[in-house]
């Protein structure tokens, strides 16, 4: 057992065994990522980096960091064992449909099966489980009547704050109609409807489509550095889950920066 133990140690040690163990660890257990964009503010930020955990919804196909090549290069699959799926409500780190060289961070707002429009910014959300589920789970001022069916209005802001829309968005011709208004469906079976915190500036499933479940590579799991554009380091934010991220301590100080820099802000990302 010990010559076992200490030829591990040797092989760990080598270049080789660094690079396995690596890796491995990319591949199968947490990959880092950095936030480029701000449509997942005020829930996460330019600049937040964070590790995924790559293990939370099954395993994806591992591909090599930064050239983005499959390990099994005359395969198109995304998906390497299938496991849990997302949840509602769950911030999701996935490949969107259009582009599986990039990676994105949403938001899941429907699962398979689950019904939803947008009017005048708001999501409804009719929720697969039926009316009856809907009545026992939600206030009734959250719920609406619409096509025979009761619709939960804007489901997850009160759980998750950190969602918001910009009032300077308005509906003047120089914006895409599904921030505003975007017609009823049903999400496929297998796909999840992904959509941004900064609702009024996400680029999302109401311009590309819902997501297919190989898509889906992970979840955040902690932020392991975080500096903002004006190279500050963001002390608070070291060492939190999205979860803790929600606190008002910290969404307090996420809204002041956003009203701080972004008021000049138009895009959609």
């Amino acid at each position: 057992m010990k010559e076992i133990l200490h030829r591990t140690y040797k092989f760990s040690n080598s270049w080789t065994g660094t690079i396995i163990i690596v890796l491995f660890v990319i591949f199968f257990i947490a990959q880092a990522f950095k936030i480029p964009s701000g449509s997942m503010k005020d829930s996460l930020l330019i600049g937040d980096h964070l590790f995924a955990k790559k293990f939370a919804y099954g395993v994806s196909m591992p591909h090599i960091p930064f050239l983005e090549v499959s390990i099994i290069p005359w395969s198109d699959k995304l998906r390497l064992i299938d496991g849990d799926t997302p949840e509602r409500g769950d911030i999701v780190i996935f490949r969107p449909p259009h582009n599986t060289k990039q990676h994105f961070v949403k938001r899941c707002v429907a699962l398979p099966g689950d019904e939803l429009f947008v009017a005048d910014k708001n999501l409804y959300l009719h929720h697969r489980e039926g009316d009856e589920w809907i009545e026992k789970n939600f206030d009734e001022n959250d719920i609406v009547v619409f096509a025979e069916k009761l619709w939960v209005k804007n489901p997850y802001m009160k759980k998750h704050p950190g969602i918001h829309h910009d009032e300077k968005i308005l509906i003047n011709g120089q914006y895409p109609m599904p921030i505003f208004n975007f017609a009823p469906i049903r999400v496929d079976e297998d796909h999840y409807f992904m959509m941004g915190d900064n609702r009024d500036h996400s680029n999302d499933s109401r311009f590309w489509g819902s997501v297919p479940y190989e898509n889906i590579e992970g979840t955040p799991w902690f932020i392991y550095f975080s500096i903002g554009e004006d190279w500050e380091i963001r002390w608070d934010r070291i060492g939190k889950t999205p979860t803790d991220l929600e606190a008002p301590e910290h969404l307090d100080r996420a809204i002041a920066e956003r009203i701080k820099k972004d008021k000049d802000d138009y895009g959609i990302y």
